[in-house]
């Protein structure tokens, strides 16, 4: 089709795809955005690919690096896989356009729809898997809440032992209960003796006492 002969058409496409994959991921969308997605990649694909073996790798890698963000949504929630799976998008998307010129507008166009699909955060439910880690408000005293239980205060500067390897999360006992823990950063192990050196609300920190 001449269509695929503009430059500018992979951006259309893979934008579109990208938006609403993306959006898929975000918001509780039913399954519409992700079929929606589906669609419009399979056509850029389809499109400028023409090797049927090179039309499968070049969409398993641009889900691939979808899957590496709902992964980062589900379980680590820190960015690093979400990052590494969108630059995974980025490089099938621009492994299969024609030229350079139209691989530029691919790229473009994954960019732009990965950050409209932010929009849909507005309009529709986001999906619970984005706020299971992270606590969006901040449990105040003007709010409501306080910031430190008293069974929590009370651990601060306390001495226990820790119950499981801390690496850097897991489990310490101080006066005879268990509470979980997280070490600054250093791997403690099982049956170490600690110290309580910061409550944040529910977080205990703790050091190893040498």
């Amino acid at each position: 089709m001449e269509i695929f002969d503009f430059v500018w058409i992979g951006f259309v496409l893979t934008g579109l795809g990208s938006l609403f994959l993306i959006g898929e991921v975000l918001v509780n969308a039913r399954g519409v955005f992700g079929l929606l997605g589906i669609g419009f990649i399979t056509v850029y694909f389809g499109a400028y690919v023409v090797q049927t073996s090179s039309f499968i790798l070049m969409l398993i890698l641009y889900f691939l690096g979808l899957i590496l963000i709902i992964i980062d949504g589900k379980i680590l929630n820190d960015g690093t896989l979400a990052t590494i799976g969108v630059a995974i998008m980025l490089i099938s998307v621009a492994l299969a356009a024609p030229s350079f010129t139209s691989g530029l507008y691919s790229v473009l166009g994954v960019i732009l729809g990965t950050v409209g699909s932010l929009l849909f955060l507005k309009v529709f439910n986001k999906r619970e898997m984005w706020t299971k880690i992270a606590l969006k408000d901040q449990l105040t005293s003007e709010a409501g809440y306080n910031s430190m239980s008293k069974e929590y205060e009370k651990l601060l500067g306390q001495i226990g032992m820790t119950k499981t390897d801390l690496r850097p999360v897991g489990t310490i006992e101080v006066n005879k209960k268990d509470y979980s823990a997280v070490s600054n950063g250093q791997w403690i192990d099982k049956d170490s003796h600690i110290q309580v050196i910061q409550v944040d609300g529910t977080k205990i920190l703790v050091e190893k006492i040498k």
